[in-house]
């Protein structure tokens, strides 16, 4: 895998594509996670303005540290990087308090909730910078399974990771010397207060996923751990075409509109 290669190329498509719409720069939510710290650092390599962002909603320790790390790292190692970190804990709690229901009977509503309160805030800061909205999610998340939230972390204006599958995103992270307690740590989106993993949510790993991704072949040939999670990948995606399709338009025709 030629990944320096990989990193050029993003690193050129982000920059053609920001002079092109005629903004500055961008602005990335960091989380702590692999994802968003590959995204930031491709940002800033163009040179261009690049706004990281840490918004925290009662946030695991480690998630934040992580966080952190980065945003230290990133900005020592480019002229070009500024940060903000605003905790939407309380912001967050007003809302929960407005609900019409029991919020801790609606954990992954109010899961998704987290995710469109910071996409509103990057959005917010964002326009106020005249950035673009950077994407964080990979292949896997993004086009196979729809892990992410439908107007949440997945309302961005572009997206430079998405055709990574989430091993090549560890590969290029390496590649451009993100932080090695970020590329280590266990994939996890940060939205459940227990702190668990992606994989604790999914039941596979992201190597089980990108291979069920392309599979092709014989189911019968397969072990029983392959076509359980042939079975996760192939609910998941069908669950979630939803999210990675069209928005579904009513056509009228045109003769009722005569």
């Amino acid at each position: 895998m030629k990944t320096d290669q990989i990193a050029e190329l993003i690193v050129n498509w982000l920059s053609d594509y920001c002079d092109d719409v005629k903004l500055s720069g961008f602005i990335i939510g960091i989380s702590g996670g692999v994802d968003s710290a590959l995204t930031s650092t491709l940002c800033a390599m163009t040179g261009k303005k690049t706004i990281v962002l840490s918004m925290p909603i009662r946030q695991t320790s480690a998630e934040y540290e992580r966080a952190m790390e980065h945003i230290e790292d990133l900005t020592s190692r480019f002229h070009n990087v500024t940060s903000f970190d605003i905790d939407l804990t309380s912001t967050f709690t007003d809302f929960e308090k407005k609900m019409p229901f029991n919020v801790s009977d609606q954990h992954l509503t109010m899961a998704n909730a987290r995710a469109r309160l910071r996409m509103t805030t990057l959005y917010a800061l964002g326009q106020a910078n005249g950035c673009l909205v950077a994407g964080t999610g990979n292949k896997v998340e993004d086009f196979g399974i729809g892990f992410y939230t439908k107007y949440g972390d997945g309302g961005v204006d572009i997206s430079p990771i998405a055709d990574l599958t989430k091993t090549e995103v560890w590969a290029v992270a390496r590649e451009v010397d993100v932080v090695n307690s970020i590329v280590e740590a266990k994939p996890t989106d940060g939205l459940w207060a227990d702190g668990r993993t992606d994989e604790d949510q999914i039941g596979a790993s992201y190597p089980e996923l990108e291979w069920a991704m392309e599979f092709r072949g014989e189911t019968s040939e397969l072990s029983d751990r392959q076509k359980e999670v042939l079975e996760i990948y192939n609910r998941l995606n069908r669950a979630n075409r939803h999210k990675m399709e069209a928005i579904p338009v009513c056509t009228i025709p045109q003769e009722l509109k005569n």
